[in-house]
């Protein structure tokens, strides 16, 4: 990369969590693992409602005994509030952090945790040129979904945004919000409906949202009828489990 080559990722945004065991603290929420984060690399979770449906996903990152939270900007302050709401008398802090993400389709930072093919993704200081449209045309084309406009708010169920495939859940933690449908959903294999991306069509009951300038949209479809969605060999593998 050159250092014109844009990475900036403009429409993320870092929050800090810290103060009196934040690691214990998002424990007890989100479906990621978070007593294992290291400096190895971010781990890509979710904070749901008690059904299982997603609120928020997000990517965390280790910054010592502290965590980073590389949200969307648009609901960075949605979800600060919510994680808010369950600090109660605890000595959390939850607020923005200084630095950007950074996102590139070629060697020479991290591996995306979700799939090694989204290429590499960093921290680092806020400037440069943004790469978002490009971030956005890579990830779709793999058929990977993020954020409130293709996941939902509290539309779609974790295992339906294809959490297990590409490691946004673990299931030998402890309990967490929407635990209990996440699990005995994964340990009946019993996921019926799947977010998938699509070339672009028309608009119905089933979309959340299209994008023209690449051609593309993002749907939440029955696995019996998946139609001309993308099938790219992680999902593929998924549909191929039997029952």
């Amino acid at each position: 990369m050159t250092e014109t080559t844009p990475t900036l990722l403009s429409d993320r945004a870092l929050i800090r969590i810290a103060g009196d065991d934040p690691r214990g603290f998002l424990q007890g929420l989100v479906t990621q693992d978070v007593t294992g984060l290291d400096a190895s690399g971010p781990r890509w979770g979710g904070l749901l409602t008690p059904q299982g449906k997603a609120l928020f996903d997000f990517l965390l990152w280790a910054d010592g005994d502290a965590v980073l939270i590389d949200c969307e900007a648009s609901a960075a302050e949605a979800l600060t509030r919510r994680l808010s709401m369950y600090r109660v008398r605890r000595a959390i802090t939850i607020e923005p952090a200084q630095g950007a993400v950074h996102w590139s389709p070629l060697d020479g930072g991290g591996a995306d945790p979700r799939l090694p093919d989204l290429g590499c993704r960093w921290l680092g200081e806020a400037g440069g040129a943004p790469a978002d449209a490009a971030w956005r045309a890579h990830r779709l084309t793999r058929g990977v979904t993020e954020g409130i406009a293709e996941l939902g708010s509290d539309q779609t169920l974790w295992l339906e945004c294809n959490a297990r495939e590409l490691n946004g859940v673990s299931f030998t933690k402890g309990c967490y919000i929407g635990q209990e449908n996440t699990a005995r959903m994964h340990h009946r294999s019993k996921v019926n409906r799947r977010l998938v991306v699509a070339p672009l069509g028309e608009a119905g009951d089933r979309t959340r949202t299209r994008y023209a300038e690449i051609g593309l949209m993002v749907e939440l479809r029955r696995v019996e009828s998946l139609g001309d969605a993308l099938c790219p060999g992680w999902l593929y593998a998924a549909l191929a489990e039997p029952a």
